[in-house]
């Protein structure tokens, strides 16, 4: 009932073991131009299971010309219905490339976006000897000597493999993950047949495609087959748990690297609450709201910050522990087969962008979508601003917590069809985890915005100023093009921290902030605020005074005062 085991225990992790290069070099590859080859030179094996892929997806093809067209929102609410059932009943491939549609709403219509968002990798477990067998041959003995309890069926079966519950010799629980059996090559199989299918019928198909659909294939081919080594997802976290070493608000399992292959991954296992049902938490005592905002903030913090992300953050990935760190919930994350970097570029135009929307700055919002890659560099913004305008606006209304992420990506795919945007490969993932992330947040708190815990963040980011590339953005923010200081600008920054109910003390924001001011790293601050007021020969008062009061007005003694009762006793606030 709203119960899952998760991995984890709290002790020391060991330094995390990466993988060798003989190891990197035996690992199965994707590798569309020899795979091709590989399966034409079995025509027995590329036959039987074409056929069978084109029974399936012909009744499917049929059905969507006859219907596709159609205007009626039942109608293709139903198609995508059928195309979840079909994917789901091909196999795993195609679970995990209907998974990857679901991220895609510039390939995708987005009547059919929900219906594939739908899919999961729930299917039947594969037969328990051959697991015992993949277990004995990968570690070098028999599961009864390896573990003091071992059980006779698996607790869970996905796509790509199915967990057993086990026990130590030293009496810790763990759980055993183990791959299914001739995965490489069922994978290798399918994804020629997929990409042979996905080019010939590309022209035909209703997609919106910046770049070829084969390019999309090979990338979501990599990944899966990066995914099905064990070793790596072994470093993924490891390299995850070392980000988040010092927050107790999050916690990773540890991997038992002597019991871990290419296809068996062994993890520390506690008893947790699936991130699902808001009764079960609360039957729990856990607190929805502290869990949801350690959800989102770990997520900002691993995109914005990190640059190291968790790219299926669904509520089979994050379990709620008992515990609180200030208003903070306690989770655990765990699976970490599908994981990603953002460069530090896309991290700083991420940041800039929250803050362009939330200020309506949409010329500069288009500018951050061509440096992102979402729009041709010569392309002309003049029409697309305006569209930028109508479809994010209108979503932000009078009130920053009115913005919803889900319903903004619904809107912004029919944007894609009429001007020329495209989601850059790099970005696929990205997406992913943001709406998996909201959706998770959703369930528990359907009046949940997700851009009431961002904008805070970022604003405390960029107030604090504490590296360089946050100094640089929070300069690009507060002054405009000719030099003069916005104090719109930073007064929203601020009126965002003091409005967040969450943690609307000031006194740290003030402290940051006069420390960036006086301190080294505040000398390219001091130096723009001397040239705005400083400006054709003559001083600008106009500007410091409006500072002054905007200071008095939100750093009132009375203000820190009460920040500072409220932070050592909430019932004195």
């Amino acid at each position: 009932m709203g119960r899952r085991i998760a991995f984890l225990e709290s002790v020391d992790r060991p330094a995390a073991v990466p993988v060798t290069i003989a190891d990197a070099a035996s690992r199965p590859r994707y590798d569309p131009g020899r795979d091709l080859s590989w399966l034409l030179l079995r025509p027995w094996v590329l036959v039987s299971r074409l056929l069978v892929v084109l029974w399936q997806l012909g009744s499917l093809a049929l059905v969507l010309v006859v219907q596709g067209n159609s205007t009626s929102t039942e109608v293709q609410q139903q198609l995508g219905r059928r195309i979840l059932t079909t994917l789901t009943a091909l196999g795993p491939c195609f679970i995990k490339v209907g998974q990857a549609l679901s991220t895609r709403p510039d390939l995708v219509r987005r009547d059919w976006l929900e219906q594939l968002t739908q899919l999961q990798d729930n299917l039947p477990p594969f037969p328990h000897a051959i697991a015992l067998a993949t277990i004995e041959r990968e570690l070098g003995a028999p599961a009864d000597q390896l573990f003091e309890q071992f059980p006779d069926y698996p607790v869970a079966a996905a796509s790509l493999g199915q967990v057993y519950k086990a026990q130590l010799a030293d009496g810790h629980w763990v759980a055993v993950k183990v791959q299914r059996p001739n995965l490489p090559t069922i994978l290798r199989r399918d994804l020629v047949i997929i990409r042979l299918l996905g080019v010939l019928t590309a022209p035909f198909l209703p997609l919106n495609l910046g770049f070829g659909l084969g390019d999309i294939i090979d990338e979501f081919g990599s990944t899966l087959f990066e995914e099905i080594d064990y070793r790596l997802e072994a470093n993924n976290a490891e390299r995850f748990a070392d980000l988040f070493a010092a927050q107790p608000e999050v916690t990773v399992p540890r991997v038992e690297r002597l019991l871990s292959s290419e296809h068996v991954l062994t993890t520390q296992w506690i008893n947790g609450t699936k991130l699902q049902e808001r009764q079960a938490l609360e039957a729990r005592n856990l607190d929805p709201a502290a869990l949801i905002r350690t959800g989102v903030i770990a997520g900002l913090q691993q995109l914005l910050e990190f640059g190291y992300f968790h790219a299926d953050p669904h509520p089979g990935n994050l379990f709620a522990l008992s515990g609180k760190t200030g208003a903070l919930g306690h989770v655990a994350y765990v699976d970490f087969g599908m994981m990603d970097s953002i460069s530090d570029s896309d991290r700083l135009t991420l940041t800039g962008a929250v803050v362009h929307l939330i200020n309506r700055d949409f010329r500069s919002l288009a500018r951050d979508f061509v440096t992102l890659g979402f729009l041709n560099p010569k392309a002309d913004l003049d029409p697309i601003v305006p569209a930028l305008e109508e479809v994010l606006g209108g979503a932000l209304g009078d009130n920053v917590g009115s913005f919803n992420f889900k319903a903004i990506t619904d809107r912004f795919s029919e944007l894609m069809y009429a001007y020329p945007f495209r989601v850059p490969a790099r970005f696929a993932l990205i997406i992913r985890a943001v709406v998996s992330q909201e959706g998770l947040a959703l369930r528990l708190d359907p009046s949940f915005k997700i851009i009431n815990v961002a904008y805070p963040y970022v604003a405390r980011r960029l107030l604090a100023g504490d590296t360089s590339e946050m100094r640089d953005k929070l300069l690009e923010v507060l002054f405009d093009r000719e030099g003069r200081l916005r104090i719109e600008r930073l007064e929203n920054l601020l009126a965002v921290v003091e409005n967040d109910s969450t943690s609307p003390n000031l006194l740290p924001v003030a402290g940051a902030g006069l420390k960036l001011l006086l301190g080294p790293g505040g000398s390219s601050l001091r130096q723009r605020l001397l040239l705005t007021l400083v400006q054709g020969d003559r001083l600008h008062t106009d500007d410091l005074r409006a500072l002054l009061n905007l200071m008095g007005r939100t750093f009132s003694p009375r203000k820190l005062v009460g920040g500072m009762l409220s932070r050592l006793s909430p019932l004195a606030a």
